[in-house]
């Protein structure tokens, strides 16, 4: 543009060779033809300034921002990236739960051991004693509870007729209470004296006849005893009694008397007949006669019920015995798990890391710490936070690719096993812990610093495009006539292009897949430098997980 000088009037000089100047008219219009001219100087600037000036974005670049790629097939990866420490798959810190001396600890470190295995074998002798003290106190808790319980039945001891019933239901009785008497009428005794020198050939078990008084009906009974006390009988002759058993037929009574001859030796004196047993039944326990099960005159077997005794007290009592005997089996069978773990043995299969404790050392549940250490170490295992914007996205079973510092050129791989729903929020952004197990894990130890990368989609043959031929809004230009030199090689007119708008897939951070908006072999233009409508302006999609 060319400048136009205004002359103004000035203080006479010497005269000098006048040039030819552009005179503007000299009426209002001739401002009006200025502004204008200032108006297009400043939007000439602003266009250079936002559209044609290199780098400050607004519209397409000026030539030489650009280079062109293709729309092409290429192996695509996405991967979620994290860190973490690997151990084993499991351990155990072996710690003693009882207090003695090792007695035995048959391995060493290094060794691999079995789940089961002896480890450790301590001195029980206290643990030992204590069982056989808590079995003592079963025995003496259950005797107690089968003693009362027992007692609140009255029992008849031997079998016979029941003379007496002394209880009646409602009765209160305790121990010795009599409750009834009975007596065995189906044999008698009756005892007779013989002369003392008579007695010297007599023996127990010898048959004898014995005759009734009265009836004179006679008989046979057995020797039952033969006293070896000389009494003084009638007269002032010496006898001694021999005590003699029959049968009962079933009219005798202790009203009958009898004499008796033993072979060709008689008596020298009658007398009456005797129940072979008479007894009173007692209560052995306090309570109330619930039941009454016999009268007088009823026929009992040994055994036989005769009454039972119940009521609160009773029942209480029972009770209390009852809750006595839980409690000692409960102590023998804590006594017996104490013995159990006098004999240490491995928890898990694995391999032993440490052995702090030798046989002949002695061990405190307190104050001791581990005996020993066992690794599983048939996996390592990787615990890695993924955030919740990619939880989604991993599965149990992906493979994930690991590296290490310690180990520079490596890849190991390894798979998800779970991941965890219990996630932890920290500053208002949530994360989750996966697990991630590696079976072949070459040189890794256990606490090594590793890095993980979880494949969450592998293409073969994605359509791809640089990621940072994407602009905002998720759009792409793509070059039209006169965009391009004329070998086809070099932009030399970006602005000749068109914002054409696609569909993006999953990317690496390098090349993001194009699902629609493109087709193989169109070409692109890709800005030298991320620009401000570049790849910042991708959708998450396109953008890989990190």
């Amino acid at each position: 543009m060319e400048t136009t000088q205004v002359l103004t009037p000035e203080a006479p000089q010497a005269p000098k060779k006048k040039r030819p100047s552009l005179h503007l008219p000299k009426n209002k219009k001739g401002g009006k033809w200025v502004r204008r001219a200032a108006i297009l100087a400043v939007a000439a600037l602003g266009i250079y300034w936002f559209w044609v000036r290199p780098g400050q974005g607004g519209g397409a670049p000026a030539m030489g921002q650009y280079t062109l790629d293709t729309a092409q097939p290429r192996e695509l990866t996405t991967a979620v990236s994290g860190t973490g420490t690997v151990t084993p798959i499991d351990s155990y810190y072996l710690k003693p739960l009882v207090t003695g001396e090792v007695l035995e600890a048959p391995f060493e470190v290094g060794d691999q051991v079995e789940k089961g295995q002896l480890l450790y074998r301590l001195d029980a002798k206290d643990a030992e004693m204590s069982i056989q003290q808590a079995e003592l106190t079963v025995r003496q808790a259950q005797k107690s509870y089968d003693d009362l319980a027992a007692n609140l039945t009255v029992r008849a001891s031997s079998g016979g007729v029941v003379q007496k019933v002394l209880v009646q239901r409602g009765d209160q009785v305790s121990p010795g209470t009599p409750i009834a008497e009975i007596a065995d009428t189906s044999t008698l005794t009756v005892v007779l004296p013989f002369h003392s020198a008579d007695t010297q050939g007599l023996y127990a078990g010898q048959s004898a006849q014995v005759t009734i008084a009265g009836t004179l009906e006679t008989l046979t009974g057995t020797v039952e005893s033969i006293s070896t006390a000389d009494l003084v009988g009638p007269g002032g002759a010496l006898v001694r009694q021999v005590k003699i058993r029959v049968a009962n037929p079933g009219a005798l009574t202790s009203a009958n008397s009898a004499t008796a001859q033993i072979g060709d030796t008689a008596c020298a004196g009658s007398g009456n007949f005797e129940e072979a047993l008479r007894q009173t039944v007692t209560a052995q326990a306090s309570g109330e006669v619930t039941s009454v099960s016999v009268t007088a005159g009823s026929r009992v077997s040994a055994g036989s019920s005769l009454a039972a005794l119940g009521g609160s007290s009773a029942q209480s009592s029972l009770e209390d015995l009852s809750i006595a005997l839980e409690n000692a089996k409960l102590s023998l069978q804590r006594a017996q798990d104490a013995l159990d773990n006098y004999t240490i043995t491995a928890p898990i299969s694995g391999t032993v890391i440490e052995k702090n404790v030798k046989a002949g050392d002695n061990v405190n549940n307190i104050e001791s710490g581990s005996l020993a250490v066992i690794y599983d170490l048939s996996y390592l295992k990787l615990e890695m936070n993924i955030s919740e914007l990619d939880l989604s996205k991993i599965k149990d079973g992906q493979t994930v690719a690991i590296t290490a510092d310690a180990i520079p050129g490596e890849i190991f791989e390894g798979r998800v096993d779970r991941v965890s729903i219990n996630g932890t929020t920290a500053n208002g952004f949530t994360t989750y812990p996966a697990t991630i197990l590696l079976e072949d894990y070459g040189g890794l130890n256990p606490g090594m610093n590793v890095s993980a990368d979880i494949i969450v989609a592998q293409l073969k043959s994605a359509l791809t495009i640089p990621a940072s031929a994407v602009q905002r809004g998720d759009t792409v230009l793509v070059p039209q006539a006169g965009a391009l030199s004329e070998d086809g090689s070099t932009v030399i007119d970006p602005t000749k292009s068109e914002e054409r708008p696609v569909t993006l897939g999953g990317g690496d951070g390098t090349y993001v897949e194009i699902t629609s908006g493109l087709n193989e072999g169109d070409r692109i233009l890709v800005p030298l430098q991320a620009q401000g409508g570049g790849a910042g302006g991708m959708s998450g999609a396109a953008v890989a997980a990190s």
